[in-house]
């Protein structure tokens, strides 16, 4: 599980700042939290509001990125740069990222300094008593290469040190069968989301036919996706998948999946291609690709703007799916952008991070429950809205 992670100079982020999903003891165990093997309490969900362009995407972003650097930057190309844009006003400086998760039944925590261009110092920790390095590499400007110690991490000294600059020493051992590499690479792929370096991924057919070639590959998948939109769309009897021929010369014999949606008439069956449902049961259908499958292996999904599209009332049984353990029985997280501030009468003030930006174009968060002066039984929706919390739009 995910327990918190932080980086600075990344986008409109100057400063360090940090995303915990732990929680204090004090705070009641809820269905939102579970106990970590490790001894922490951890959130299950972490949702972020906040003005448009206050950096909320900027702010989930550097978890999507720690996960495909550390488990699949060996697959950048050689010449290839680090997709990480630092801060206009420091463009000089390196970006900091940090990553603090439980796996394999310990904690672990993982560090990366880095340029576009380079690595510059990244190290791999383990808590035992307290926490000790598996791995620390730091690039030495003097001789123009890296110096990489190691403790029982497995990859051999020449090796360490022929690291591409542009990957990570994980990711490059797990090609090399490590097996400790191997494990945490793996893990990297148990996270989902909906953004890359340029932001959100945009809704499409190519979208509804990648959600369509997963449900076809994960029956189970399918019918909780069936019986979950039948529920909340009302004309909306089933989902049928059809595998079909692509009209493409240069392969004539390509098939891609593609939705239909199932529909009762007077007790006649029709079918609608997926593209004319309404845009909420195709952002829907789209989104539980995502967490259905998050929530079978037990990962974590990282969504941006979460509600678009989607009706309201969907919010709840959506988010809902992450508190029940019988949909959640792995314990799985979803952080999450939204501008539907109903979410805080879903949540505890401990679950949501509120982001602003200032005059300078420096985006900064912080936990809502730091926010001095709110009390457990406050009624966040109506002291958001009120401005009491800052991270509201200015008119």
């Amino acid at each position: 599980m995910l327990h918190n992670y932080a980086f600075s100079n990344f986008q409109s982020f100057r400063e360090r700042t940090e995303i915990d999903f732990t929680q204090s003891r004090k705070v009641p165990l809820t269905d939102w939290m579970t106990d970590a093997p490790t001894g922490e309490r951890v959130s299950k969900l972490m949702a972020v509001i906040g003005p448009n362009a206050s950096g909320k995407t900027a702010l989930i972003k550097p978890a999507a990125f720690l996960a495909w650097f550390i488990g699949q930057s060996f697959q950048n190309k050689p010449e290839a740069g680090i997709p990480v844009t630092q801060h206009f006003a420091a463009t000089g400086e390196p970006s900091e990222f940090e990553v603090t998760a439980d796996f394999d039944g310990k904690l672990w925590r993982y560090v990366l300094r880095c340029t576009p261009e380079r690595v510059l110092h990244e190290a791999l920790y383990v808590k035992r008593e307290r926490f000790g390095y598996v791995f620390i590499r730091d690039w030495e400007a003097s001789s123009a290469s890296y110096s990489v110690k190691q403790q029982d991490f497995g990859l051999a000294a020449q090796e360490a040190r022929k690291v591409r600059p542009n990957a990570s020493l994980i990711s490059t051992a797990a090609q090399y069968g490590v097996p400790l590499a191997q494990k945490i690479a793996s893990a990297t792929t148990h996270v989902m989301t909906n953004v890359n370096i340029l932001g959100r991924i945009p809704m499409g057919e190519q979208a509804l036919t990648v959600a369509a070639r997963h449900f076809s590959e994960h029956a189970p998948q399918r019918a909780h996706m069936e019986r979950f939109l039948s529920s909340w769309d009302f004309g909306l009897s089933g989902v049928e998948l059809q595998e079909v021929t692509v009209n493409n010369p240069q392969e004539p014999d390509q098939k891609i999946w593609m939705p239909f949606g199932k529909h009762l008439i007077d007790n006649k069956a029709y079918t609608l291609p997926f593209i004319y449902e309404s845009s909420g049961t195709q952002a829907a259908f789209v989104q539980l690709a995502r967490l259905l499958y998050t929530l079978e292996i037990g990962g974590l999904a990282i969504i941006d703007e979460f509600e678009n599209d989607l009706h309201p009332h969907m919010l709840e049984p959506i988010l809902g799916l992450f508190s029940n353990p019988e949909t959640n029985p792995r314990h799985a997280q979803l952080l999450f952008t939204c501008h539907a501030i109903e979410v805080l009468n879903l949540v505890g003030k401990s679950q949501v991070m509120l982001v602003e930006k200032d005059q300078n174009c420096e985006s900064s968060a912080c936990r809502m429950d730091a926010v001095q002066g709110i009390r457990s039984d406050d009624n966040f929706y109506a002291k958001y809205m009120a401005g009491a919390y800052g991270a509201v739009p200015n008119f």
